[in-house]
């Protein structure tokens, strides 16, 4: 199976971060014949602190992801964290992601099936592999044409991750497209004094792992300036380093 690639940034900042990200997804898409979906979260509603930024809500949001999918033609993927949320973004997404934290809310994985989009569930912090027979069981028998599943990482206690990459391949046994989050898989979540810290070096190397486990897709949020960026930015890949780390797993 060919391996997809999802990149963008973690919210939706400005449509200057939007249209860099893309111009550059574009070029990699070009370049080396890849299938690539941007991702832009129109609002983060489980960030750490009630005072972080969310992002511009989802009436705004929507229609900036429309443009850049007019403009740059690229398959949109952006997360949705309420059932009634699910028919107004399959207008715009082509993958419906469900935050690892809700995927076993079953009245908003059944909405998303609904929809005929793709499906993406995070696995969650607290569940294995063989635990999201589930939630894949349930959006099948909502109706969906095709589901994801994305590894993360799991967590134990005191602000950490830790990522058992069999996970990879138990998820396989439910669906062929497993996705390697090689980003959020390196947050230290609430470690930055109310918001979430990460290390952003181990992200090329938790790819390749991924890889060597049987990954069949890869998401990365990329940013310009990730230290400047509004969330997440600990975890983030500099957009100028995303080409490196494509042309490693190819």
């Amino acid at each position: 199976m060919e391996s997809v690639f999802i990149a963008g940034p973690c919210v939706i900042e400005s449509k200057d971060v939007l249209s860099e990200v893309a111009q550059e997804l574009v070029r990699l898409r070009e370049h080396y014949g890849i299938t690539i979906y941007f991702k832009a979260s129109f609002d983060k509603a489980n960030r750490t602190s009630i005072g972080s930024y969310r992002g511009p809500g989802l009436k705004l949001g929507l229609q900036m992801l429309a443009d850049i999918k007019e403009k740059y033609g690229l398959h949109i993927l952006t997360d949705i964290h309420e059932s009634s949320q699910a028919q107004p973004v399959s207008e715009v997404a082509d993958v419906l992601q469900i935050p690892a934290f809700l995927c076993r809310q079953t009245d908003l994985l059944v909405e998303a099936s609904r929809t005929g989009r793709i499906v993406n569930i995070k696995k969650a912090q607290f569940l294995s592999g063989l635990d999201m027979q589930y939630p894949v069981e349930k959006c099948r028998e909502s109706g969906a044409k095709e589901i994801w599943l994305t590894e993360r990482g799991n967590t134990y206690g005191y602000n950490n991750l830790v990522v058992d990459f069999r996970n990879l391949s138990d998820m396989k046994h439910f669906t062929p497209r497993v996705i390697m989050d090689c980003t959020h898989s390196v947050q230290r979540p609430g470690s930055a004094g109310g918001k979430t810290g990460g290390n952003r070096e181990f992200i090329p190397a938790m790819a390749l792992a991924a890889k060597a486990f049987g990954a069949t897709g890869y998401f990365f949020e990329v940013h310009p300036d990730p230290d400047q960026a509004l969330s997440d930015g600990p975890n983030m890949l500099h957009l100028q380093d995303l080409e490196s780390v494509i042309k490693s797993l190819l």
